[in-house]
């Protein structure tokens, strides 16, 4: 294992960086300030942008140590840190790391925690040679392990009373990731449906645009026999101008130019995946008339039930011409 300190890292939307003086007061006002962000955290609400200015100067001064990982979570779109992942603990002995990690309220359920773990956990794999990251969580904050189920790590088991955090002494639920693991689920048959949830995750911020307009509520990914992934979100007006997730999805692939689909997933506003509606359906037979029947669908994407649209849709109202 070689250690290599807090690098640079560039995601979709994420830059992953030390913290540098002044990100103390996007520190305090996107996540630090909140009791509802660190209502399961083991450090306490910052009541001054003073306080945060002390914990960026300390982690500051240990940017050049290479066994310290502390990153700010930039967001590209907002260039501010909305959050930190760092690496809490390291062992040499073991090859490991655990790390903890939060980001402010406002970006809850956008992936993007996720997509800072994945990148993190690539780089303690490919680049340090660790063997092992794991990561705990209060069971009264099922999100966290989610986000390090998304990740490939499993669970180990619960401390019972294992742990202290705001809440006082807590249970503590315990994932785990080898390095082996990480690399076959990497060529594992189902990775795939990760990144389509991952990537229709990401775009799923249900709003209201206007007075007439809603969208983002729901959100689908598709993938195309190109290997693209293309993705859409729902839009709903009060006339019938409106239109699915999964139809978004398929025009912008129409858009880039391919008209070849494989996989579809879409996401419901609780986070669970569901079916397309009929007039989806209708315009996937419609574009592949003769193949339709081999698109997958996932149904239930926790318990990784999959079905075909030759399944959901057996008949074609226009017969004989499929």
């Amino acid at each position: 294992m070689e250690h290599k300190g807090t690098r640079v890292m560039e995601t979709d939307r994420l830059i992953l960086r030390p913290f540098q003086a002044g990100d103390e007061e996007f520190m305090f006002r996107n996540w630090a300030s909140d009791p509802e962000v660190t209502k399961f955290l083991t450090w306490p609400t910052h009541e001054s942008v003073d306080i945060s200015a002390q914990v960026v100067e300390s982690w500051e001064k240990e940017n050049g140590n290479p066994s310290n990982y502390q990153w700010a979570v930039e967001l590209k779109e907002i260039h501010e840190p909305i959050g930190s992942l760092s690496a809490v603990k390291t062992d040499d002995r073991t090859q490991s790391a655990t790390v903890g990690y939060c980001i402010g309220r406002r970006w809850w359920g956008r992936g993007i925690v996720a997509e800072a773990l994945e990148a993190v956990l690539a780089f303690f794999f490919d680049q340090v040679g660790m063997n092992c990251v794991n990561a705990c969580h209060d069971p009264r904050n099922p999100n966290s392990g989610r986000v390090m189920r998304k990740c490939g790590m499993s669970y180990e088991g619960t401390w019972r009373a294992g742990g202290v955090n705001n809440q006082g002494v807590c249970d503590e639920v315990w994932y785990s990731i080898l390095r082996d693991e990480y690399y076959r689920g990497k060529k594992r048959p189902d990775y795939i449906w990760d990144r389509l949830y991952e990537r229709a995750r990401r775009v799923q911020r249900g709003r209201n645009v206007s007075a007439y307009v809603e969208a983002g509520g729901v959100a689908a990914a598709i993938l195309t026999a190109a290997g693209n992934i293309y993705t859409g979100v729902c839009v709903d007006t009060c006339s019938t101008l409106g239109i699915c997730a999964e139809r978004n999805a398929i025009f912008n692939m129409l858009t880039n130019g391919e008209d070849q689909i494989r996989k579809v997933l879409a996401i419901m506003p609780d986070g669970r995946a569901g079916a397309p509606c009929g007039a989806c359906r209708e315009l996937m037979v419609q574009l592949m008339p003769r193949t339709y029947r081999d698109i997958e669908i996932m149904m239930d994407y926790e318990q990784r039930r999959i079905v075909t649209l030759g399944e959901l849709t057996p008949e074609w109202w226009i017969g004989g011409k499929t």
